[in-house]
């Protein structure tokens, strides 16, 4: 229902605009601008990485550089004023804080790093001819009535949506059928390890699973609980919402895999350098 929804008032709001001029908006010399813009945005929409996969779709439809929609896609899930008060209850306001900067700024760097390196080659073919304005039929002013635009916003979710819903079903169903299964002993003996491996392995074991921010702050209560080192917790934190296995198999429908691998690359190693920081630090 989302992604209909996100699909067709973003082909309507795109009938408005040519490609042109929202790409001009947000890319070249104001590419960093569009990362924060596309980040504060992120936070301030509590969405699971599975729930902001639509938003990206519509993003890129409309022509938004690649780059930028990363950054929403990033900072939705893993920052969002949820995460922030529990965390704020759970270990005060200094991590939580914290935690906002940095998760900002991954989703940012991620972002701008992953525009810099003009891979919209690597989108699926369908989602490229999208994105290049093909799918756009008319300019801004181009004097369509409000049921042609509706109509255009219905022919874009029945292009977008009878592609993309099945896969959107299989990765929550995948991640219902993993959620609240975390070994948490075994777990805690690996994040409080005092070993420069320990932040690595915490985010190889958090991508497979699946919950959004609120979820996984019991987990992470737990975990510090038994002794896991804060910086090592908050990096299988970042794994798990922003990384997670069923966001992959989402995405698998709009992205190739080489732009996948390169996605979770960039991101990861944010991630692993917020780790290895919040053990230095805190």
């Amino acid at each position: 229902m989302l992604l209909a929804l996100i699909v067709f008032a973003m082909a309507v709001v795109r009938s408005f605009f040519s490609p042109e001029k929202t790409r001009a908006a947000l890319s070249g010399r104001r590419a960093g601008v569009g990362n924060v813009m596309a980040a504060g945005l992120g936070v301030l929409t509590p969405f699971c990485s599975c729930s902001a996969v639509p938003l990206f779709i519509g993003f890129v439809s409309a022509g938004i550089p690649l780059g930028v929609t990363f950054s929403f896609l990033i900072a939705a899930p893993m920052v969002n004023e949820v995460a922030l008060v529990l965390l704020f209850g759970l270990v005060g306001w200094q991590v939580a804080l914290s935690y906002l900067g940095f998760g900002l700024a991954v989703a940012i760097a991620a972002g701008y790093v992953i525009g810099r390196l003009r891979l919209e080659g690597w989108l699926q073919d369908w989602v490229r001819e999208i994105h290049a304005g093909g799918a756009v039929q008319a300019p801004l002013g181009g004097g369509l009535t409000v049921v042609e635009r509706y109509r255009q916003g219905i022919a874009a979710v029945r292009e977008i949506f009878t592609r993309v819903w099945v896969w959107i079903i299989l990765g929550i169903g995948m991640g219902a059928l993993i959620h609240g299964y975390v070994p948490e002993a075994l777990m805690a003996r690996i994040m409080g390890a005092d070993a420069w491996w320990s932040v690595p392995a915490a985010v190889v074991i958090g991508i497979p699973m699946y919950t959004n921010a609120a979820g996984v702050i019991p987990i992470v209560e737990a975990l510090l609980g038994k002794g896991a080192a804060l910086g090592t917790v908050l990096a299988f934190m970042m794994s798990v919402i922003a990384l997670s296995l069923p966001e992959m198999i989402i995405l698998r429908q709009v992205l190739t895999l080489r732009l996948i691998a390169v996605f979770i690359g960039v991101v990861a190693s944010g991630i692993l350098a917020v780790g290895f920081l919040f053990n230095a630090l805190f």
